[in-house]
């Protein structure tokens, strides 16, 4: 199962509440996929569909389907901020990334 942050689920409340939608849920879903492995897409939404795994963090609620809740299953979601930015990021389960992944590749 996919593992939250508490600094991630916190970032995700305050995003919400921001675009004052608090009671909302935040959706994963599979947004493609390159040599380096599936890519992700995060959006908000008001309420899961009923074949969808729900996970709650602190009042979170996240959303995922059943292609998505596989590919996750060991990741864990974290917020990042550094030098090069900021935003959601996975970690965690082994990587299909290989030397061989050059420049466009895993967008």
């Amino acid at each position: 199962m996919l593992t939250v942050t508490d600094k991630a689920a916190e970032k995700a409340k305050t995003i919400l509440t921001d675009e004052g939608k608090a009671q909302h849920g935040l959706r994963i879903f599979v947004a493609g996929s390159g040599c380096c492995g599936p890519s992700y897409g995060l959006n908000i939404e008001e309420s899961h569909k009923p074949e969808d795994e729900v996970i709650e963090k602190d009042g979170l609620k996240i959303f995922l389907d059943k292609e998505t809740s596989v590919t996750l299953s060991d990741k864990q979601l974290d917020y990042y901020v550094g030098t090069e930015g900021e935003g959601f990021i996975f970690s965690g389960g082994a990587s299909t990334c290989g030397s061989g992944c050059s420049g466009g590749c895993g967008e």
